[in-house]
């Protein structure tokens, strides 16, 4: 019987090792760019970036490609990576799908929360008040996600919950600086209370519709904000 070598093994652990380099950069840029340090139009020089986290240039293109499918990024043949900026037109879109999808989600899911995951919510919204009163504006983002996040938790949604967990990201950034300049802070946080009350009392059409507004509403003030400044 003639024995044949066994096949050489990739290389597993160096494969895995690179992936978590490059999402390591892209986790670091992600928050830069929606804490604002990075601002709309921002050139991202993969050589720069590359000398100053340490690394080849290779995770960084990959982690910049990451971005780019998350929105946050827009990589152009000569000009290489720039940071997005949303139009009038797209923050439409984007908030139109939203309120098509988040209320599925919820409708799907709101009869399934738990106790513990009440106690969850209204956590998020007791921190969410005390970081609204003290203004830091880094945790809004994240704590509006983590906040829809429960909320649709059991809807047994994947795909709908991952589309709508980026669209959630691709907005954060923006969302913040209309909530810092305009008078959206109380509104969103009135609004995220009364979405939880009403799903602990069983109202859950009353929620959907409520979600509904509530997103429609942010993305109205969004997009006349985004004129304004504009204009400026």
């Amino acid at each position: 019987m003639t024995l044949r070598a066994a096949p050489a093994a990739k290389p597993v652990q160096k494969t895995i090792r690179h992936r978590t380099i490059s999402a390591a950069v892209a986790e670091e840029l992600r928050r830069r760019i929606i804490d604002g340090d990075f601002q709309a139009g921002f050139q991202l020089r993969q050589d720069a970036l590359a000398t100053e986290f340490g690394v080849s240039r290779i995770p960084v293109r990959e982690a910049l490609m990451q971005l780019e499918a998350e929105g946050l990024v827009k990589i152009h043949p000569h000009r290489g990576a720039i940071v997005s900026e949303l139009s009038s037109e797209e923050v439409e879109e984007l908030f139109e799908l939203r309120a098509l999808l988040e209320p599925r989600l919820l409708k799907a899911s709101a009869r399934s929360l738990t106790g513990e995951d009440y106690r969850q919510l209204h956590t998020i919204l007791q921190e969410y008040s005390a970081e609204l009163r003290a203004h830091h504006v880094s945790r809004w983002g994240e704590l509006n996600t983590e906040f829809h996040r429960l909320l649709y938790r059991h809807a047994e949604q994947p795909r709908t919950m991952g589309i709508v967990f980026n669209l959630l990201q691709e907005c954060d950034r923006h969302t913040r600086l209309q909530l810092a300049l305009t008078d959206g802070m109380e509104r969103a946080e009135a609004e995220h209370a009364e979405l939880v009350r009403l799903c602990a009392e069983g109202k859950i059409a009353a929620a959907c519709a409520l979600l509904k507004m509530h997103i429609e509403n942010a993305g109205k003030s969004l997009r006349e904000y985004i004129k304004v400044h504009h204009k400026a």
